[in-house]
């Protein structure tokens, strides 16, 4: 059987989304069935199934994941052991001088050190700034590390070497040396070959963590769907790479999920000709917003996790915990959600599957958003009486009725993630309300409006497909790798041989990976970013450059950025602290708008609730039927996705089936 079809599916809390494509028609199939926590790969493969096809029908497969990121945040992590350079082997424990809350007082200053100590080593050997060997690594230094290893029986191995990225002479020594001693090893000079000592020590443990789950999953995966070098997963720096190198660096699975919404949101903006786009992906755990501006997504070097940096390249993505099935408390401050979920089991009370606790999707399904008719995932009903029982309590507790009870989660809801944008905007000197809001998401169109009228947005596109669209993303990305390494030369004097030659070995690092699964090498695109600063300074901000390196160029461009950014330039010496080098081949894949039948609803009307408009006759509206301009209240829905359109809203389509939802002039 022929191998015609290619699919994205995007693993999140509550369900797991694919789209799939024949590539040679560009047919296009989506679904959605109910993620599986503890068997991902049998939810993949039901995902499969539901879009009606075969295994054997499959071309290539790409995922993106929230997996190995949930197990960070929750403290799921196997035991792993730390060798640091004798004297440092305490830096988890140091971390930064600053509490995690300043001022309470009833918390831990600051989360409990990723490794304890006494799973730390000191190993005698020690190199300077510059790479010089200064202690060299012996013999008997190593045997002395290889007998606590195996005395404490850890499958995992953390190796951060001070100064490694500077040079990695050591740490390959005992690379070679401990292959097959213990199973996974995560060297600091592969994970995060940068300057900050605390910061590589954290990313590259979380690395070495992530490893033993990431090997038995995708070796799982690689078992039941064996496609080969089709076979590719989704990483935070938005593109797509091979099984093989993230095997080694499972930690570019970090807000893989995410970044996929946003590399589609990417092609969207472009598409559309938007200067300036707010991407808005409320799934069911958590809503994610990125800055898109003139077609590129903003980039960041790294986030906190559980109150733990993880630095490496990645999509500039800020998420908070205020998903559909984030739960609804009432405590001494008022109403809040998240960042607790009810997740895929049990879910929202109105899923019908036992959940106890009021979510923000109950209180849209109170409201009449949800069509009760529907069943999600061909598998969940809608309950709207469980969802009246769950909120019923805090109705009663804040003398109000269902109705105003629920309207005001939502509005709870929207203010939250509100100042989720506020982050990626007034914070990065952007006017939010001159962007463009992309909504998608199971839950993204249906706050889309009350989140721009409580933000003073006047545009919002839903895009075709929304309801998958991360998954979609894991499609249209381009294939690609980054490499980002420190250098601190400053640009006076700068040995521009040396510093070229620097460059072309990082290019040729993160060429590796496309050249082994098959891309031709004149096929590969190469972009390069300086990180750079004044001398004086401690954070870098990046500047695109190309060879041969031009140093005025170079300079007079991060002067322009600097003055853009912080509203002052100044004379200063200049320093390039690091180079990213990211290898690209381009998507070839083509997308046609999803073949969805029109519906025979069964009702016209629905009963709906709105600020300042309760239990208004609201339009029920078939998307697929949906030709022209349509004036709110509307709801208007498909087989996996709602859109809400409020009084004072008008929604109208285009023909590639995305939605333009608009305030109505006054």
């Amino acid at each position: 059987m022929d191998r015609l079809w290619e699919i994205g599916t995007d693993i999140g809390g509550t369900f797991t989304d694919i789209i799939a494509i024949r590539h040679d028609t560009a047919e296009t199939r989506i679904a959605k069935v109910p993620s599986r926590p503890h068997a991902p790969v049998q939810a993949m493969l039901e995902a499969i199934e539901a879009v009606g096809l075969r295994k054997t029908e499959v071309k290539r497969f790409i995922h993106g994941t929230t997996r190995i990121t949930n197990a960070i945040v929750e403290g799921r992590l196997p035991k792993v052991a730390l060798v640091a350079t004798e004297g440092f082997e305490d830096v988890l424990e140091i971390a930064r001088y600053r509490r995690r809350d300043l001022y309470r007082l009833d918390i831990p200053p600051k989360s409990p050190p990723l490794v304890p100590p006494d799973l730390c080593f000191g190993l005698a050997e020690r190199l300077d700034h510059d790479g010089e060997v200064l202690k060299p690594l012996d013999e008997n230094e190593i045997e002395r590390l290889l007998v606590w290893l195996k005395a404490t029986g850890v499958q995992s191995v953390a190796v951060a070497l001070l100064h490694a990225y500077a040079n990695p002479v050591h740490e390959k020594k005992l690379a070679q040396r401990l292959a097959g001693i213990v199973p996974h090893v995560s060297l600091s000079h592969e994970i995060n070959p940068e300057a900050r000592e605390y910061e590589r020590t954290s990313s590259t443990v979380f690395n070495a963590a992530a490893m033993p789950i990431a090997v038995e999953y995708l070796s799982e995966l690689e078992h039941r769907l064996p496609i080969g070098p089709g076979l590719q997963v989704f990483h935070s720096a938005g593109a797509m790479i091979p099984i093989s190198a993230v095997k080694r660096r499972p930690l570019v699975m970090a807000m893989s999920g995410p970044a996929a919404g946003v590399s589609a949101s990417v092609g969207i903006a472009r598409q559309l000709g938007t200067a300036r786009m707010l991407t808005f992906d409320m799934g069911g755990t958590t809503t994610d917003v990125c800055l898109i501006v003139d077609g590129q997504a903003e980039m960041a070097d790294g986030r906190m996790l559980g109150d733990r940096p993880l630095r490496q390249p990645m999509l500039a993505v800020h998420s908070i915990g205020a998903g559909g099935g984030s739960i609804v408390r009432n405590g001494p401050g008022g109403l809040t959600v998240g960042p607790e979920s009810a997740g895929s089991e049990p879910g929202p009370a109105c899923y019908g599957r036992s959940g106890t606790a009021p979510t923000i999707t109950d209180a849209n399904a109170l409201l009449g958003y949800l069509n009760p008719e529907t069943r999600l995932g061909d598998e969940i009903g809608l309950d709207v009486a469980a969802a009246e029982r769950v909120i019923a309590p805090i109705a009663q507790a804040l003398g109000l009725g269902l109705t105003e009870t629920a309207l005001g989660i939502v509005r709870v809801a929207n203010a939250t993630m509100a100042r989720a944008l506020r982050r990626v905007t007034v914070e990065r000197g952007i006017d939010g309300r001159d962007c463009t809001l992309l909504a998608f998401g199971g839950g993204g169109p249906m706050h889309a409006a009350g989140l721009a009228e409580i933000y003073g947005i006047g545009a919002i596109v839903v895009p075709a497909a929304s309801s998958a669209f991360s998954a979609l993303g894991c499609l249209t990305a381009d294939f690609s790798f980054l490499q980002q390494q420190t250098l601190r030369v400053a640009l006076d004097g700068v040995d521009l041989a040396e510093v070229s030659m620097r460059i072309d070995t990082l290019i040729g690092l993160a060429s590796e990976p496309l050249i082994a699964n098959g891309i031709a090498k004149a096929s590969i695109g190469i972009e390069l970013v300086a990180l750079m600063r004044y001398a004086a300074q401690n954070d870098a901000i990046p500047v695109p450059f190309v060879l041969p390196l031009d140093v005025a160029r170079l300079q007079d461009d991060f002067l322009t950025r600097h003055r853009e950014l912080f509203g002052y330039a100044t004379g200063e010496s200049c320093v390039i602290e690091s180079v990213r080098v990211q290898a690209r081949q381009p998507s070839t894949t083509a997308i046609g708008r999803p073949a969805t039948t029109v519906r025979q609803a069964s009702a016209v009307w629905r009963t709906c609730s709105f600020d300042n408009a309760p239990e208004v006759r609201t339009l029920i509206v078939d998307r697929a039927a949906l030709a022209d301009m349509v004036s709110g209240p509307a709801v208007i829905e498909d087989a996996w996705s709602t859109v809400v359109v409020p009084p004072g809203w008008q929604a109208k389509p285009d023909a590639l089936g995305n939605l333009f939802l608009t305030r109505v002039a006054t």
